[in-house]
């Protein structure tokens, strides 16, 4: 049985659903980290770090993933560390609207690929870092669930920022300084402006 509708219309759904969130994020609080992570749902990052993180493990890790398991028997393949990607990349100086659009065009590529996999290549196996032993078709199940535990630390920082004490009229997402505000350039130039 190949991959469900369902699977594939969360995949394609997720660029839409990140925008959707991220603009609720104040432009100040970007790259706000809060005093305590404890309960967050994913690695910690701030928000325009959970955007970027999404961007460069779906390029660098899951494009290569499901090549490599496509072309070799049995690869064996890394999970990245993202937090060294945040360093390598100054993930604190990422614009959103192109880690975002960046993101978008990624999962595209992503779901092409998906595409031209037959039912019989989702059996292919790999082993992948802590997961072990898998199959490509289990591989695209972690995707989904890494889109997931992210997505919601997005949601996660919102209650925190939320639950601030500071003035909340500058929380409002028509508030002129939010990213809900702006789009594509417009927010790169106000970014610009703002450093």
């Amino acid at each position: 049985m190949g991959i469900s509708s369902e699977v594939k219309s969360a995949l394609g759904e997720m660029p839409d659903r990140l925008e959707r969130v991220f603009r609720l994020i104040p432009t100040a609080y970007l790259n706000w980290t809060p005093d305590s992570w404890e309960g967050i749902p994913g690695e910690l990052f701030s928000a325009i770090g959970q955007a970027c993180h999404l961007r460069d493990i779906e390029i660098d890790g899951y494009h290569l993933r499901i090549k490599r398991v496509l072309a070799e028997e049995h690869p064996s393949l890394v999970s990245l560390d993202g937090y060294e990607l945040a360093k390598q990349r100054h993930y604190e100086a990422a614009n959103p609207a192109e880690v975002i659009a960046a993101f978008r065009q990624a999962r595209e590529t992503t779901l092409e690929l998906i595409k031209t996999i037959s039912d019989g290549q989702l059996n292919r196996p790999a082993t992948f870092g802590e997961f072990g032993r898998i199959t490509l078709k289990g591989m695209i199940y972690f995707l989904c669930s890494h889109d997931q535990r992210h997505l919601a630390s997005v949601h996660w920082l919102l209650g925190k920022i939320e639950s601030l004490s500071v003035d909340h009229c500058a929380l409002q997402p028509d508030h002129p300084h939010s990213f809900s505000s702006l789009s594509g350039r417009e927010t790169a130039e106000r970014l610009e402006v703002e450093k």
